[in-house]
């Protein structure tokens, strides 16, 4: 049995805003306190779409780390490391795509979706086009049970439990009961025999049950069976093998979405952030100079909260009777749009004061970040290397 263990990742684009905040960082700060926590700055993959420009990663890598514990992620509960400092990933990666199926990775649902999106890049690349199987290497090298997704990300989860299902099914079976199993099956016919196997195939690598209660048919409504074979054929369909890569479950996290300054979710590509370390005269500028209604055109004139894009801000960060207050004072113009927005900049500038507080020592002090990330990659690679010796064992490759 194994620990309950979460893993997330994160790429490095740069210094983080309130999306990444609301949408993640503040979900790791509960899960940290409750499992043993793996959070790696994922810097191959960043690779994957800027391969072009490295020399940005290593910085990035920084800022993101500084947002991290700035957000509250605490060293002491949780391992914070980078993928590359590990390079069991690379390896993990390299072995489980030596068995996946490259019709799984042309239907994952975001390859074309990413290839439309960003024309302006060149993605027709092998990295680009095996970016799951990393992932699924980042997630299974640490045998986490639990990885924290919002429903989009679901798709990409269950690949990654495809490709361990795979790999335990090609690498841990018993040799002997697998010798038996043919020999009993024979007993089915040809035809019947080769559907038997089929039908576990697709239970034991795809889950899939239809497959699973059809082979029950199968054996049930066989006459050439003794009942012993009848049994061993049905505990063959489900045999427990040795898991040596863990399948991971998706930890559904409430769609957090916070608004950007546009009205869309907040993101870089929209360019509507507020950073979570921006100076306070930024974010004053930008709250201040937010759409509003287009129907206030002046003081004297109401407006609808609805159609004002800072009414979602009030959502996150105001309370019910600031809210009122918003709305019947937008109604009734009885306040300017400015005096609407002072609350919005007073929580964000509170949630923020914190984060600045808790970032400011790592920026003082670099070598505190250092040897905090230098300790984090150790401990991960330490888990690492024993799952690695237990897929080099799985797959024959002792050499001893």
């Amino acid at each position: 049995m194994y620990p309950e263990r979460v893993f997330s990742g994160m790429r490095p684009t740069g210094s983080l805003h309130l999306g990444h905040y609301h949408g993640v960082l503040k979900n790791w700060t509960v899960l940290q306190s409750k499992y043993p926590c793996f959070f790696c700055v994922v810097d191959w993959h960043a690779l994957t779409t800027h391969y072009e420009t490295p020399g940005v990663i290593e910085k990035n890598v920084w800022e993101v780390f500084i947002d991290w514990l700035a957000a509250g992620i605490d060293p002491n509960q949780a391992t914070l490391f980078i993928q590359s400092k590990v390079p069991e990933h690379s390896e993990l990666a390299l072995l489980i795509g030596m068995s996946t199926p490259l019709s799984w990775l042309e239907r994952v649902p975001t390859y074309k979706e990413q290839m439309e999106k960003l024309k302006e890049r060149d993605l027709s690349t092998y990295g680009f086009l095996g970016y799951p199987v990393l992932m699924a290497a980042d997630i299974l090298l640490y045998r986490a049970i639990h990885v924290p997704v919002g429903e989009d990300q679901v798709p990409h989860l269950e690949m990654t439990r495809q490709i361990a299902r795979r790999f335990n099914r090609l690498y841990s079976s018993d040799s002997i009961v697998e010798e038996k199993s043919y020999q009993v099956a024979k007993k089915l016919g040809k035809k019947h025999a080769r559907l038997y196997f089929a039908l576990r195939h697709s239970y034991q690598e795809q889950g899939d049950g239809e497959a699973l209660a059809q082979a029950h048919s199968i054996l049930l409504e066989s006459n050439s069976l003794s009942i012993r074979d009848r049994e061993f054929l049905f505990s063959y369909l489900e045999v427990a093998r040795k898991r040596i890569l863990v399948e991971p479950k998706a930890l559904l996290t409430s769609a957090s979405r916070m608004p950007g300054l546009d009205g869309q979710k907040m993101s870089k590509s929209y360019g509507n952030t507020i950073g979570l370390r921006e100076a306070k005269s930024s974010i004053v500028q930008k709250i201040r100079t937010m759409q509003t209604d287009p129907a206030r055109v002046q003081l004297k004139d109401p407006g609808d909260p609805e159609k004002c894009k800072v009414w979602q801000l009030h959502q996150v960060y105001c309370n019910e009777s600031t809210r009122e207050w918003v709305k019947v004072g937008c109604k009734t113009a009885g306040i300017g749009c400015l005096d609407c927005k002072q609350p919005v900049i007073d929580g964000i500038l509170r949630e923020q004061q914190p984060m600045l507080e808790r970032a400011q020592k790592y920026m003082d002090d670099p070598s505190l970040l250092r040897d905090i990330v230098d300790d984090g990659c150790e401990k991960a690679r330490k888990s690492a290397k024993e799952v690695m010796q237990d897929v080099r064992d799985a797959m024959g490759l002792k050499y001893s």
